[in-house]
């Protein structure tokens, strides 16, 4: 079949748009505030800041380089910039996780939809915690309903995916993106005005040091580093599509800077809410899905609310989903010529086959479920504690070690145009920092 032509992003802000939106997710909307509950609130904010701006940008820049440098996707990026067999082995592992990812995130995809119609029907109206609650088993548990609402969702990603980069992937961001912070700053307005608005924000906002430990910190780093979403293919795919005039590490600061302004937005929803009602907001998937609802029922104009918060949640599920399906569908669309639209398809279609008994394993006795735990916690755990933290140890690995260097800082440089003094520090810290960052996360997960 003909070799497909390859797109660009036709601006930087179209970069910004589908680079954040490729990091945001669920993740950000309630994983961060779980995490800043857990590790002190503004001690772990300013500590994951910290690492985010130095560690996180320069990890993004890593894959942005040898995206561009290619021109390839990222089993093609490690063929054309090093020989052998090993290093394109890097890109199929960046490509599996990807994909293994996108197949257990489908499930969630799908409720977040089955939410948004829960919302729009007023399913929680009147609702106590206990009832809520049991909502949530009756989705999970339903026969056939949270297997439409995945395959609704997929079919939704497949479309934007199929349309390309500049009339799909970046035209949806431009949309997507401005319409989820225009809802996350109504939410924020709405936080504010709860009894518990002042104490949240002390909590978040105002640091106590003495909370501040080992465990606060490798948790800080690998918030950061999961959230940015290093080493699963992701940004080397985007930073492929990447002209030779724009700045590497500008787009990955503002990438950085989006995405922790969506995560701080969240912790201005989530803690005003946590001291007006007494929740805790370290409680993860169940905040999102039994207690927000819960919550909101308890506001004034509680309805509106409650559905544009489930908007928000399919929003960034969707910006997530685009990105992971474009890192398979750019692999099978160059390794092996295909149309993106037919690419687009096969790969929906192989995600599904792993999703459906992804999303199945939730079911009440389910044979997925083995051990008390669900194939859904399995490809999680697989992707987060081995996959990503060895795929970006590797990524770095290769472009501060065995990359050329001159390529590297030509990409840094954009040719020798651009200044050397800052660049010169990224370099040090993708060759000696951030291997010793994520090994120090690979290795604490391996002894939780």
């Amino acid at each position: 079949m003909q070799k497909q032509k390859r797109e660009n992003f036709s601006s930087k802000l179209g970069i910004i748009l589908a680079t954040a939106g490729s990091a945001l997710g669920l993740g950000n909307i309630y994983r961060f505030p779980c995490e800043a509950g857990a590790n002190g609130g503004g001690a772990f904010l300013i500590v994951y800041l910290i690492i985010a701006l130095v560690i996180g940008t320069s990890l993004m820049t890593t894959e942005f380089i040898i995206g561009r440098r290619a021109k390839a996707n990222p089993i093609g990026a490690f063929r054309k910039l090093r020989s052998g067999p090993f290093w394109p082995f890097v890109g199929i592992l960046g490509v599996l996780c990807a994909f293994l990812i996108l197949a257990f995130y489908t499930t969630v995809a799908g409720w977040t939809l089955g939410y948004l119609g829960k919302s729009v029907a007023g399913h929680f109206s009147g609702q106590d915690l206990p009832q809520i609650q049991q909502q949530f088993t009756s989705f999970t548990n339903h026969p056939w309903l949270p297997l439409v609402c995945q395959l609704v969702f997929l079919a939704l990603t497949a479309l934007v995916v199929a349309r390309g980069v500049k009339n799909g992937i970046e035209r949806y961001s431009k949309i997507l993106m401005p319409l989820l912070l225009v809802i996350m700053v109504i939410l924020c307005v709405k936080s504010l005005t709860l009894s518990g608005a002042h104490d949240g924000l002390k909590f978040f906002f105002n640091p106590d040091f003495s909370k501040l430990n080992a465990s606060v910190l490798i948790n800080a780093l690998g918030q950061s580093f999961f959230s940015l979403s290093i080493g699963m293919g992701c940004l080397i795919t985007y930073g492929s599509y990447i002209s030779k005039e724009d700045n590497l590490l500008s787009s990955a600061t503002s990438v950085t800077l989006a995405d922790t302004l969506v995560a701080i937005l969240a912790g201005i929803i989530i803690f005003p809410a946590a001291f007006t009602f007494g929740i805790q907001p370290e409680a993860g998937a169940s905040l999102a899905f039994t207690t927000l609802p819960m919550v909101f029922q308890q506001m004034t104009g509680g309805y509106f609310f409650c559905l544009i918060f489930f908007l928000l949640l399919v929003i960034a599920t969707l910006t997530s989903t685009i990105s992971l399906l474009e890192v398979i569908v750019a692999a099978l669309t160059e390794e092996l010529h295909l149309s993106r639209p037919a690419a687009a398809i096969y790969s929906s279609i192989a995600t599904a086959l792993i999703g459906i008994p992804a999303t199945l394993s939730f079911r009440n006795g389910s044979i997925l479920n083995l051990g008390g735990h669900s194939l859904f916690d399995l490809l999680d755990h697989i992707t987060a504690s081995y996959f990503m933290p060895i795929g970006g140890l590797l990524i770095v690995l290769f472009a501060g070690w065995w990359m050329k260097k001159p390529d590297t800082m030509d990409e840094l440089t954009n040719g020798g145009t651009l200044s050397l003094p800052i660049r010169r520090a990224v370099y040090f810290i993708i060759r000696y920092i951030a291997p010793v960052a994520i090994i120090v996360i690979f290795v604490s997960q391996m002894l939780k």
